[in-house]
């Protein structure tokens, strides 16, 4: 391959798909210059972006257009070779028409993987079926700042929780043949003041053991064959420019062997946001040193400035060819370089390639089915007096109140096509059911008189004429239901989202003013909440007749959530984050260290309202004989802990056993927890008990000590069996013996978590 061709293999270009079934168009972008597609194919091309997520596009006209444009690039270039197409997939494929699921926080609002796997491999089937071969999804990110925009498409404030649940994702994908994508690597979430691209200022050891850990998981265990590297810089280190990290860490440490993928304009961010690259070609050459093998969404430094770069003697064309061997060896896996590849994927297989509209169902009833199930999982009960579940008589009057009572998409995060991309073409349909709050109530209680009114305009509006309506319509109704929350969006054209960060964590607009009024009628709320991220609640925390929390739980969301409201579903979602109880007590997190607690050398108290993995049930549970055959062990041993759990209630419930490691003394500063593993019971009748048995490795109990090496050392240890981060409702102590241990990244990662259920009971 000559120098040219190689580098056509190192770039994508950001495309549409035809609405008629025509070729691809270039799609211009604010931060683009215009492509000439046909100009650039003779030399071959790496990559298509979005062909589907970037205007709305009847799904099989779509997969046309893009199998015609493959022909196209294929026979353009002299090897035949065809081009990776990649798409987001957040949230599910974001196309018009495919599936809207809940976004990932609700993901790890479930603490289900296994669902979570069944999800994406559902999502990837229908990403292959058009013919994508790569999805930009999972985000690893850790959340460390609520105030961060993007909280919405993280999995949640634990990197326990972030990597199992993040594992299971990539494994589903890829078992339908498509290429995950972990992002961002690394540090992201972690920007100054919850700020989008701001710069990241944390240490070494933080940095090791709570932002890589889910992504050093997911490389070992996911089979995942991509990684997008973050905007952020560290300390000073972009993570585009840094070998350390993209090739030292992640290559030749952890063994990984796909492909590094740009975020977004990220190489060219180098110069122009970053400074460490005087030119485009210089940031190339930046970047591919590091270990960027393609420049996503399109060619910018990738083209003629790093051609000229090597040119001029700057950049070494082994770097080139390193990258076009990763990028070829994995279209080589993908099939696309046998010799009997077709560009027809199998949507189109059985159809007439002329009259194939409206031939594919990207929302069948099974991923419908599925976005229920990970909805109904994820809704989160925080707090109950006995109104919930609503056993309302005959012409019970339920005012539905808020500013999204009646918005479909107040459901659907920011990277949702109907958000994303359909919010620019308000005059067609979404492409998907999307019933509202309202609605959803409505056909919940057809026995009930159900009446509504905004209270807001929007969101994050003042009061205005319509507040004083809503509270009246309150003070006449039998039962509040309010529906408050967010308004997915990018860049400051939402509350939640991508660009959406915000400085406090007060509610949006006058969504407190209103809560507040609507508590003050003397009606009972269930406070209900439709968020891409946690809010402090005022009042409502001790005056609400129950509230219930849900991070955009998808098209099937108002109907879990009124599934929720009557008792057809069983609450049994857990935080993925912890709510706060002060809107300015940030960044705070479950996960920190005693001083990161509330103390008596501050009057700010960070604590939560409801902490991690807090959720309630409609019934209870006893938690009782704790057993721990064996109390001291080595540093390279093993511990056993076991307990029962009952349901004691009237009801049939879930129960989430978590258990957190406590470590009192070590060499270096500590959290006062952190989630080692857990399990969910599901459905325990009333009566059943089952024991819970896990099997802890002590390399669990390793850290990154004051070396910069991950250690295990001799001392006691505690182990909580808990209902959330702040409920521990069993604590077995026990003591490490023996030489302070160094481990690596072979060291276990899971403690192993069996369940049996208890015989009679």
């Amino acid at each position: 391959m000559t120098l040219e061709e190689k580098i056509a293999q190192l770039y994508g270009v950001w495309v549409g798909a035809s609405a008629e079934g025509g070729d691809v168009a270039p799609h211009q972008h604010d931060m683009e210059e215009p492509v000439d597609l046909d100009e650039l194919l003779p030399q071959g091309l790496g990559q298509l972006t979005r062909p589907f997520g970037s205007a709305p596009v009847d799904p099989a006209l779509g997969a046309l257009s893009l199998a015609r444009t493959q022909r196209k690039v294929a026979a353009a270039n002299r090897f035949g070779i065809p081009a990776l197409a990649h798409e987001e997939c957040l949230a599910g494929f974001a196309a018009w028409g495919a599936t809207a699921y809940p976004v990932p926080l609700s993901w790890g609002a479930t603490f289900d993987p296994d669902l979570v796997r069944d999800m994406a491999a559902a999502i990837g089937r229908d990403l292959r079926s058009v013919g994508v071969h790569q999805g930009l999804a999972p985000v690893l990110d850790v959340v460390r700042d609520l105030r961060w925009g993007r909280v919405e498409e993280t999995i949640g404030e634990d990197p326990y929780l972030v990597g199992t649940v993040a594992t299971a994702y990539i494994q589903g994908l890829e078992s339908a043949g498509v290429v995950a994508t972990l992002k961002h690597f690394a540090g992201y979430a972690a920007s100054r003041a919850g700020r989008n691209l701001a710069p990241v200022s944390m240490g070494p050891r933080e940095f090791a053991d709570v932002v890589l850990a889910p992504f050093e998981m997911a490389v070992r265990e996911s089979g995942v064959r991509s990684v997008m590297h973050a905007y952020t810089d560290t300390d000073g280190m972009p993570s585009a420019a840094d070998e350390r990290l993209l090739t030292g860490l992640l290559r030749d440490t952890w063994g990984f062997t796909g492909t590094v993928v740009a975020d977004y304009f990220g190489v060219a961010f180098l110069q122009a946001l970053h400074g460490v690259a005087g030119s485009l070609g210089e940031a190339a050459g930046t970047a591919l040193a590091a270990g960027v093998d393609v420049e996503l969404p399109t060619v910018k430094a990738f083209g003629e400035p790093l051609r000229k770069a090597i040119a001029d003697g700057l950049v070494p064309e082994h770097l080139v060819d390193r990258a076009a061997r990763r990028v070829l060896a994995q279209k080589a896996q993908l099939g696309l370089l046998d010799p009997d590849w077709d560009p027809r994927p199998a949507a189109l297989a059985a159809v007439d390639t002329e009259a194939v509209r409206g031939t594919v169902d990207l929302d069948p009833a099974g991923n419908r089915d599925l976005a229920r199930r990970v909805a109904e999982e994820a809704v989160v009960l925080l707090t109950n007096d006995g109104t919930l579940p609503l056993a309302p008589r005959p012409a019970t009057r339920i005012a539905v109140i808020g500013p999204l009572a009646d918005v479909p998409t107040a459901v659907l995060g920011c990277y949702s096509f109907p958000v994303h991309v359909g919010s620019r073409t308000p005059e067609l349909p979404h492409g998907i059911e999307l019933p509202t709050l309202r609605e959803a109530l409505a056909a919940e209680f057809p026995e009930c008189e159900i009446v509504t009114a905004p209270g807001l305009d929007a969101v994050d509006a003042a009061p205005g004429d319509g507040f004083a309506a809503a509270v009246a319509l309150a003070r006449g109704a039998d039962l509040v239901v309010t529906a408050l929350g967010d308004r997915a969006g990018l860049f400051g054209r939402g509350t939640s989202g991508e660009g959406c960060d915000v400085a406090s964590l007060t509610l949006p607009g006058a969504q407190q003013e209103l809560l507040d009024a609507l508590l003050d009628t003397g009606t009972p709320v269930v406070a209900t909440l439709l968020a891409g991220r946690p809010y402090v609640l005022g009042r409502a925390v001790e005056e609400a007749a129950a509230v219930v929390q849900t991070f955009f739980p998808g098209e099937e969301g108002t109907r879990a959530m009124a599934g929720v409201l009557s008792g057809r579903v069983r609450p049994s979602g857990r935080l993925p984050v912890g709510v706060p109880r002060q809107s300015g007590a940030q960044p705070a997190t479950y996960l920190a260290a005693r001083l990161g607690h509330a103390s008596e050398v501050s009057n700010l108290d960070p604590g939560p309202a409801f902490g991690f993995g807090h959720g309630l049930t409609y019934t209870s549970f006893t938690w009782s004989d704790l057993e721990v055959p064996v109390q001291v062990a080595p540093t390279d041993g093993e511990f056993e802990v076991a307990c029962t759990v009952r349901n004691t209630g009237s009801r049939p419930g879930t129960e989430v056993v978590q258990l957190y490691l406590h470590d009192p003394v070590a060499s270096v500063v500590q959290p006062v927890q952190r989630l080692i593993g857990y399990v969910r019971l599901e459905e325990l009748a009333p009566g059943e008990a089952v024991r819970v048995r896990a099997r802890v490795p002590v390399d669990l109990a390793s850290f990154t000590g004051r070396a910069g090496r991950r250690v295990v050392e001799p001392g006691d240890l505690e182990l909580r069996l808990s209902a959330s981060s702040t409920r521990p409702l069993l604590t077995a102590r026990v003591t490490l013996t023996g030489a302070v241990r160094e481990v690596d990244h072979r060291r276990a990662l899971h403690a192993r978590l069996s369940t049996e259920r208890v015989p009679g009971a």
